[in-house]
């Protein structure tokens, strides 16, 4: 592991020991569908990183806590190969990451389970990770899951006078599984879905598919990434009238598809997210600490991304070492009662109470971080739609 004591002729006459920085790998779509997305992810446990260092470091000795960065691209034989070398050439002591469900699900079956690496995914919100688990307990997310998502907007759906509707969905783990999610709870709730069909990413048109759910409904379901054919999909739907009304998820809640649609062509949609309950204090320390880093503190899985990061170095701290056996316990006891409350940025806070014995408790910025038997939390949603050209979101209850 990178905590390691070397030790040469001189140093042992000298009786130094030399520790080494903590090094946690960060699997981020850096390229792919979805790297606007992504930007102010990465910006935002960089964030936490800084506050961790400019509060004294890990440990007694104040190592670096350094946050060791590859792309994933969103994209599984893409993040098998970022993990295998974070793993076993960068020997990180935990993986913060990936972005989408088919990457940290390629990752943890592949790599990290193996190799007992405990991976806190800050986005990755497919139900099907949550089924994963092989009784190791290394596979954690601060964005809830989408068994609880697909929930939400069919309910949403339904509030909005939505009784029947066509539903697309890319042909990938995210967007397959929400969509599944949807269509059921949408059924439950008396509404009909009048087609249900897969598309394939990145195709340079969907005028087919269009024609033929469009054929059957005003109202689309629409999942899929924004920059591998969700765009081109709307853009296709919008040209032929097929549909007056658009419904979704996280993965089309971007500035990009304004700017590719058009304002003024989006009085009909509306997507949801993970969100955080703007009235806590844990948020409001959260957003203080963003606006003066000029991130922006309430897009999409910003403060999940923060509160990952952070948690991580208070869980390998909590430890004493960076061993990669001990991270996944702490995980769950630092951001549960018992404990003192510890808010985003208080880190020498923490650091204190952890150094003399006492127990802490992370509220995150993205909301409580308690997690269950698989490694979930509940989260909240908020519904987006484009006000004055821009996304405006509220808080669904």
């Amino acid at each position: 592991m990178k905590r390691t004591i070397f030790t040469t002729a001189a140093a042992m006459l000298c009786s130094t020991a030399v520790m080494a920085d903590v090094n946690v790998g960060n699997p981020m779509a850096l390229t792919g569908p979805i790297p606007d997305l992504v930007a102010p992810m990465a910006q935002a446990i960089d964030l936490a990183a800084a506050h961790v260092n400019a509060q004294g470091g890990m440990f007694a000795a104040g190592e670096a806590y350094n946050i060791i960065r590859a792309d994933s691209a969103c994209d599984p034989v893409a993040a098998v190969d970022a993990v295998t070398k974070l793993i076993n050439v960068n020997s990180v002591s935990a993986i913060l990451g990936p972005v989408c469900s088919g990457s940290t699900i390629a990752q943890a079956e592949s790599v990290s389970f193996p190799a007992g690496v405990t991976t806190l995914s800050v986005s990755a919100s497919s139900p099907a990770i949550s089924e994963m688990e092989d009784g190791t307990d290394l596979m954690f997310r601060t964005a809830a899951s989408d068994a609880y998502q697909g929930v939400a907007l069919a309910n949403l759906a339904m509030e909005q006078g939505i009784t029947e509707i066509a539903v697309s969905w890319a042909n990938d783990d995210y967007n397959a599984a929400i969509a599944a999610v949807f269509a059921a709870a949408f059924t439950a709730a008396g509404g009909t879905v009048t087609a249900n069909e897969a598309h394939e990413p990145s195709k340079a048109s969907y005028r087919s598919e269009v024609a033929t759910l469009g054929s059957t409904s005003d109202n689309l379901a629409l999942f899929a990434y924004y920059g591998s054919g969700g765009i081109t999909l709307m853009r296709n739907a919008l040209e032929t009238a097929a549909f007056d009304t658009f419904i979704g998820a996280d993965g089309m809640l971007s500035d990009e598809v304004i700017e590719q649609i058009g304002a003024e062509n989006m009085g009909g949609v509306t997507f949801t997210t993970s969100a955080s309950d703007p009235t806590t204090p844990a948020y409001a320390a959260w957003a203080a600490l963003a606006g003066g880093a000029g991130v922006p503190a309430s897009d999409p899985f910003v403060p999940n991304s923060y509160d990952a990061a952070f948690m991580l170095a208070l869980a390998i701290e909590k430890t004493g070492s960076d061993d990669r056996a001990s991270v996944s316990a702490a995980l769950r006891s630092i951001s549960s009662a018992p404990g003192e409350v510890i808010l985003p940025g208080e880190w020498a806070k923490a650091k204190s109470i952890l150094a003399a014995g006492g127990d802490i408790n992370y509220e995150g910025a993205a909301g409580n971080q308690d997690f269950d038997a698989n490694g979930d939390v509940a989260g909240l949603f908020s519904k987006s739609s484009v006000v004055d050209g821009a996304w405006s979101a509220t808080l669904l209850k």
